[in-house]
């Protein structure tokens, strides 16, 4: 196999990303409030959305898996709603509208909002040979 096929075959695959929208808000609020990390339960309503909290401010369990960092900042998924997304990269956007009171975007009239997209069946097979990911007691937020 060519080096090229070798690269096609095992692609550098991310758990989630952000858009640049969600980029620019996370420099903001970071400005605001120092380190930040965000979380995603499997609740209902407001537990369903990303979650953005001050770095310290959260408790993580080994419930709570690691998917990545946006914006320099580490991303937590609550284990069950892993298991229902874990086939797909997240995507972490914001829109105009009021999210939680408890998240830090709230007071600034936008939330932030999980979209996602398929992966490939490459991506599949790259991210099956890594494992699942890390959870909050193997990886903290600090």
């Amino acid at each position: 196999m060519s080096t090229a096929e070798t690269l096609v075959a095992k692609p550098n695959v991310t758990r989630v990303s952000a858009t640049p929208a969600a980029v620019e808000l996370i420099d903001k609020l970071m400005a605001m409030h120092g380190p930040l990390m965000f979380h995603q339960s499997g609740g209902c309503c407001d537990g369903s959305a990303p979650m953005c909290y001050p770095r310290k401010d959260f408790i993580l369990s080994a419930q709570d898996m690691f998917m990545g960092e946006i914006g320099g900042q580490p991303l937590y998924m609550g284990k069950s709603q892993w298991e229902y997304w874990q086939h797909t990269h997240i995507i972490i956007d914001v829109v105009p509208g009021r999210g939680s009171g408890f998240s830090l975007e709230a007071p600034e009239g936008v939330r932030f909002l999980t979209r996602s997209r398929v992966y490939t069946e490459a991506e599949n097979e790259a991210l099956d040979a890594i494992g699942p990911p890390p959870n909050g007691v193997e990886r903290p937020a600090y």
